[in-house]
């Protein structure tokens, strides 16, 4: 007997050095690092939340909110932030190179650009801790071809980061219905399509299934979805215990899985495990959903999807956009254009991750019910640039047709953030502007030794623009010019 009381108190004590550990690890981490700025700190109130529904349900009403947000912003961050030379690239440093005020129009606040006798209206949707500005192009192309335009702040964005500690995907998703129904609203009985980028592209979706249960609701007549968030990395399910553990008191550190210099005027660098956990619990509804829908004979209920993603991509899952979003739906349509890696650039025995046995399974893959477009190489030693395009329960890509395209000196792959971004952005482009004093975060090519500067090399590694944007560019513009019919076209019910 006397040995089983021993046993369990070594386990309770076993239990108190695990707990005091667990606690002096987390003090650590709460006291250690780079101090937290206003940015990261404030609580924007004036930011649209879902339980504000019943208050603001116009997208006036919207805008006014978000008018007094963005006064917020600057009495509560930029008035409590340092100005001079020394923060000539702090994003909240007032008057400085990143500070998106100086910038007009500043885009990180939501547009709309209204057309004459629309052909149709595009709602442009950005992803988590990004702004307006990421779709800018596109919206500005599609509005000169005749389309209404919205390009649409997400809640907790465009603001500061610390709005990515309170926001959830419900928020978000409220903003994009009233947002679809103002457009559907604008255009009459013309089609509204929707634009989904990374998370803007699982809020499309989800929005998309709402409205296929839901008569009072607008139906897109199709979806353009690019970098989709469709599945993201398992260690996401976990950020929802650290961003409970950062509303501790004391402990709001841990609500922070990256805290990095803001010098970016559209983006946040900085990143929450709240964020994280919004877009894991987002993909999964989505997932489900899709399964459920399916699973109920109602596959073909959804509107044509037409969906751009690199093979690799540090983000978000690629294999989830096609067997958790493509593959399950009936032949509706929907089309995947993928953009390989560089063949020509490095030696295989250099990449850890070959998208390879990907780009083999869908060549191989005959029971696939959407057509796939693979953008690559014409072979191993060329730099040329060729679509290769497989209808529909095809086992193999048809002839290469030459895009007149080459891939960039020194580019290995296009990446998450590239995709929507043309070579002519004058922030993340090819070129630098040429006014030297103005901000330019594109192709930097720096050499000299590690830890020098404040970016960090995987920052400055990463590919900001693509240089295939005009194949996006025109296929959306082809997509658009489809009748699509029923379900897809859009109506205010």
């Amino acid at each position: 007997m006397s040995g089983l009381f021993g046993a369990t108190r070594r386990m309770r004590i076993r239990r108190i050095v695990i707990f005091v550990a667990i606690c002096a690890l987390l003090a650590f981490r709460a006291t250690s690092g780079p101090p937290l700025e206003p940015w990261h700190t404030s609580h924007l109130s004036e930011d649209f939340t879902a339980r504000d529904a019943a208050e603001i349900r116009t997208f006036d009403d919207y805008l006014a909110l978000e008018e007094r947000l963005f006064e917020q912003l600057r009495d509560e961050v930029y008035a409590e932030t340092q100005t001079g030379p020394d923060f000539a690239i702090w994003r909240y440093s007032s008057g400085s190179a990143a500070d998106p005020r100086t910038r007009q129009p500043d885009f990180n606040r939501s547009f709309e650009l209204p057309a004459d006798n629309p052909r149709g209206g595009v709602l442009l949707l950005h992803g988590m801790s990004d702004s307006p500005y990421s779709l800018r192009e596109l919206g500005e192309s599609l509005h000169a071809r005749g389309y209404q335009v919205i390009g649409l702040r997400l809640p907790g964005h465009g603001t500061a980061p610390s709005g990515l500690r309170w926001v959830r995907w419900q928020d978000m998703a409220a903003a994009v219905q009233l947002s679809t129904m103002h457009l559907a609203a604008q255009v009459g009985d013309k089609p509204v399509h929707v634009v989904g980028y990374s998370t803007g592209a699982s809020l499309a979706i989800n929005m998309t299934l709402d409205s296929l249960d839901d008569d009072r609701l607008t139906t897109p007549a199709s979806l353009v979805l690019v970098s989709p968030a469709i599945g993201v990395t398992r260690l996401a399910a976990l950020a929802s215990v650290k961003a409970a553990i950062g509303r501790i008191p004391g402990l709001g550190r841990l609500a922070w899985t990256e805290i990095v210099p803001e010098f970016d005027p559209y983006k946040y660098n900085s990143f929450t495990a709240n964020a994280g956990a919004q877009v894991h619990e987002l993909t999964r509804r989505v997932s489900r959903r899709i399964s459920e829908l399916v699973d109920s004979g109602r596959g073909d209920h959804m509107p044509p999807i037409l969906t751009f993603k690199s093979t690799v991509d540090a983000t978000v899952s690629t294999s989830a956009v096609i067997d958790r979003l493509l593959k399950p739906l009936p032949v509706n349509g929907n089309e995947l254009v993928l953009f390989d890696i560089n063949r020509n650039a490095v030696n295989s025995v250099l990449i850890i991750a070959d998208p390879g046995p990907l780009t083999n399974r869908l060549t191989a893959d005959a029971s696939l019910p959407f057509a796939v477009t693979l953008i690559g190489n014409r072979d191993a030693h060329s730099s040329a640039i060729v679509a290769r395009h497989k209808p529909p329960f095809s086992s193999s890509f048809d002839n290469a047709e030459s895009l007149g395209l080459e891939w960039p000196r020194a580019v290995l792959s296009l990446s998450h953030v590239a995709l929507p971004i043309s070579p002519g952005d004058p922030l993340y482009g090819e070129v630098p502007p040429e006014d030297k004093s103005a901000l330019y975060l594109g192709q930097i090519a720096i050499r000299g030794e590690r830890g020098l500067m404040r970016i960090s090399s995987d920052w400055l590694l990463r590919l900001r623009y693509n240089p295939f944007y005009t194949v996006l560019e025109t296929r959306v513009f082809e997509w658009l010019e489809q009748d699509f019919g029923k379900p897809g076209l859009a109506t205010v019910k």
